[in-house]
């Protein structure tokens, strides 16, 4: 049975779907208006004096919305524009004081810290004069700024310090690896390394008088050449570094190498591993998972039965892929569990806004540990009004999910935790009938960690005979598409009115020989009421195993959003602009829009604090 839209229990901006008619009584509109929001106000304050105090159970309430009409005043009128933007910035999200961040290079454990790098704009809001800058950290959340790391002051990387890597040898010895642009902007490869590698602060960088060490091979492309991988060693004492690539234009490839002295590299005659159609690879990257344990492992971790993750950014469709396969370490060939999700075509580290990511092995805690960064769908004018652009998320554990042996398991490291306020707002068993809409009473909803499970009912689940079997979530009308078994799940940054939210919820569609398949979707669609942002349906399918509730895990920190379900199998990032759901107006809701199963939530709420994000003290 497909989905059909009906009157929406999360409404929807319909400015431009309904305009006034122009047969109305002049005064006729403005006085239903204003009926229609006394009503509505009537409404929300009756659902919101029926909410328990913090710390109690809530009950089996449930609120059904009717249609509000929303405000017709431009978002300029609604809300100061200094307000909305000055409470985009993150709490606990790594970001610099200012000006432009992407990509994560070269993190790093080093004598107790962790160094991140990342490419920046000292001078601007907007990318150019790509720079690395540097931070140091004791626990991935609270960080102090460093001096520049690396600028663009050579011929070689005149056009930008781009994307790179760390490598630590056994010795203790530490260098990167990274691209530099040229004057005509052609990729080539350098060398760095620490001017004094007894301070555990890495400050000082220097760059290899002989750089660049590589340029594009013959039949790669002057631009198609670029981020280095960390090195690891082979069977034969070689070291081995992955590169980014294409070739005939669509055919996306990671090129290897073999080196011996970290300065002479010998390019193999194949590649690591391509795929057709993909396009151009960026930030390549290789790593071990452990087919049994919960712990990371390093390259040089030759585990019996390990799998190998490979990943790559793809430059043409900004999403960050992986798969997960075999690595034959004498050959240097990496192949693919199932062909049919090969890297490019199947699986992604994050649904949303999320790319250039990058991982590292964290031997402090035995941990593999990714980053991406978070990009804007503002317009430039608008970074520049703000004084910065772009953010990394919450660093993240990568594991293999050794239940489904198929997919990564994504969360966020357990430090994050320590921002979480000493007591939690807790809501048990609260009974979601189709159409329900529940508030829930958490004061401030800017800041959460919030945990929530959802069981449905087996009985009707099981009753079904077919729902929606083509039910996509990007290709959904959202949140306000109401099917028989989805959607439902929790409405973030929203305000009491729901004139902006942005929607988290599950998805249950079931094919005709009764197997179901579940999603997981973040809807932006109504997340502002400014026109010229990106407001996207993003997600995909999540397994959901025998026995397990439907459970999600989502940080909340301004305008990010991060979702995690099922303990990480999909994740999406939602990068969103709310103007009038901010500060103490952001509300925080549980729903079910399905009209056929009955769904109890169970959930926990944290306030997080912010992180410390300074200047080092010298």
């Amino acid at each position: 049975m497909a989905s059909t839209p009906t009157t929406p229990l999360i409404t929807h901006n319909d400015l431009e779907q309904r305009p006034e008619s122009t047969e109305s009584p002049p005064g006729r509109s403005s006085i239903v208006k204003i009926l229609t929001g006394l009503f509505v106000s009537i409404l929300v304050l009756s659902s919101l004096a029926a909410i328990p105090h913090r710390k109690t159970h809530l009950q089996s309430t449930t609120t059904t919305t009717v249609d509000i009409e929303p405000s017709t005043s431009s978002p300029k009128e609604v809300v100061g524009a200094d307000d909305s933007i000055e409470w985009q910035r993150s709490a606990y999200h790594f970001q610099p004081d200012k000006n432009f961040i992407s990509d994560p290079d070269g993190p790093l454990y080093y004598k107790g810290w962790y160094h991140l790098f990342y490419q920046y704009n000292p001078d601007s809001a907007i990318w150019g004069n790509i720079t690395w800058g540097h931070a140091v950290s004791k626990d991935l959340i609270n960080w102090f700024h460093l001096p520049l790391a690396m600028v663009p002051d050579h011929w070689y990387d005149i056009q930008g310090v781009m994307t790179g890597s760390a490598t630590i040898l056994p010795d203790g010895q530490i260098f990167m690896l990274y691209s530099g642009n040229a004057y005509d902007l052609s990729q080539l490869q350098c060398l760095a390394y620490p001017k004094n590698a007894s301070d555990p602060l890495l400050i000082e960088w220097v760059k290899y008088e002989g750089n660049p060490i590589l340029f594009p091979p013959p039949g790669v492309g002057l631009k198609d050449f670029r981020d280095p991988s960390s090195l690891w060693i082979g069977p034969d004492g070689k070291y081995r570094m992955v590169m980014g690539s294409k070739h005939n234009n669509t055919i996306g490839c990671a090129l290897i190498y073999h080196t011996t002295n970290f300065t002479h590299f010998e390019l193999l005659d194949e590649v690591l591993h391509s795929v057709q159609g993909t396009g151009m690879w960026e930030c390549v990257d290789l790593y071990p998972v452990s087919t049994t344990e919960t712990n990371g492992l390093d390259m040089s971790n030759h585990e019996s039965g390990a799998k190998y993750v490979l990943k790559q950014s793809g430059d043409e469709d900004r999403h960050d892929w992986y798969a997960i396969g075999t690595y034959d370490v004498v050959h240097d060939k990496w192949y693919p569990d199932d062909p049919e999700m090969d890297l490019g075509i199947g699986l992604r580290y994050d649904y949303g806004k999320f790319y250039a990511s990058k991982t590292f092995y964290d031997p402090s805690k035995k941990r593999r540990v990714l980053w991406g960064y978070v990009g804007e769908t503002d317009p430039q004018k608008d970074d520049l009004e703000k004084g910065w652009a772009n953010i990394l998320n919450v660093p993240r554990t990568v594991v293999l999910d050794t239940k489904t042996q198929s997919n990564l398991i994504q969360w966020p490291v357990e430090e994050t935790e320590t921002l979480r306020s000493e007591e939690c707002d807790e809501f048990k068993d609260v009974e979601l009938r189709p159409g329900s809409l529940v508030p829930l009473d958490v004061g401030s909803a800017t800041q959460l960690d919030i945990s929530a499970s959802f069981e449905v009912d087996e009985a009707l689940l099981g009753a079904t005979l077919e729902a929606d079997v083509l039910f996509n979530c990007t290709t959904s009308e959202g949140s306000t598409m109401r099917g028989v078994l989805g959607p439902f799940g929790l409405v973030v940054l929203a305000d009491s009115a729901l004139s902006e939210q942005t929607p988290v919820y599950f998805y249950i569609a079931k094919n005709l020989d009764g197997t179901s398949r579940t999603y997981f979707c973040a809807d932006e669609s109504r997340s502002s009421k400014l026109l010229d942002v990106g407001k996207m349906v993003y997600g995909s399918s999540v397994p959901v195993l025998h026995g397990e509730n439907y459970n999600m895990r989502l940080l909340v920190d301004h305008s990010i959003v991060e979702s995690f379900a099922q303990g990480g199998r999909t994740v999406i990032t939602s990068r969103v602009y709310p103007t009038m759901a901010i500060y103490d107006a952001a509300k925080v809701f549980v729903f079910n829009n399905a009209t056929g199963i009955t769904v109890k939530a169970s959930l926990k709420i944290w306030k997080m604090g912010g992180a410390q994000l300074n200047p080092f003290p010298f």
